[in-house]
């Protein structure tokens, strides 16, 4: 692997505060293409703009929720939430607006997520009663 591809890895950790599988692997296989889609990502989501991180965090959390993109990608939106204010409450909420447009199995598979990164607690049913 060439030092530039492992420079340009560094980076994108550092300035998205995660680094996806793809990232790592475009890397060693064409840090130039790697390089060109990264530039679109950054002008529209790292760049500072009129939405704050947070909120662009969010709304990644809920796009990709939609999506059912991979439970890693989902997760590290999660905790780049987390890390820039948001509650687990606040990323919940975002993940619950996909309920009336994207349907049940959207929602499960985002809280699935949520739930993981999260820790939240479960409601066991009462002794006795059915499962």
């Amino acid at each position: 692997m060439s030092q530039d591809a492992q420079d340009y890895v560094d980076d994108i950790a550092r300035r998205r505060g995660y680094v996806l599988e793809y990232h790592q692997r475009m890397a060693a296989a064409d840090v130039d293409v790697l390089r060109a889609a990264d530039g679109l990502v950054t002008a529209a989501y790292l760049e500072p703009r009129s939405l704050d991180r947070k909120t662009k965090e969010l709304l990644f959390v809920l796009s990709l929720t939609v999506m059912r993109a991979d439970p890693d990608h989902i997760a590290s939106h999660i905790r780049v939430a987390l890390e820039h204010g948001a509650t687990a409450q606040e990323v919940l909420e975002a993940i619950e607006i996909a309920l009336p447009e994207a349907g049940v199995v959207a929602f499960q598979h985002g809280f699935a997520v949520w739930a993981e990164v999260t820790g939240a607690p479960r409601v066991e049913p009462s002794e006795g009663v059915r499962r």
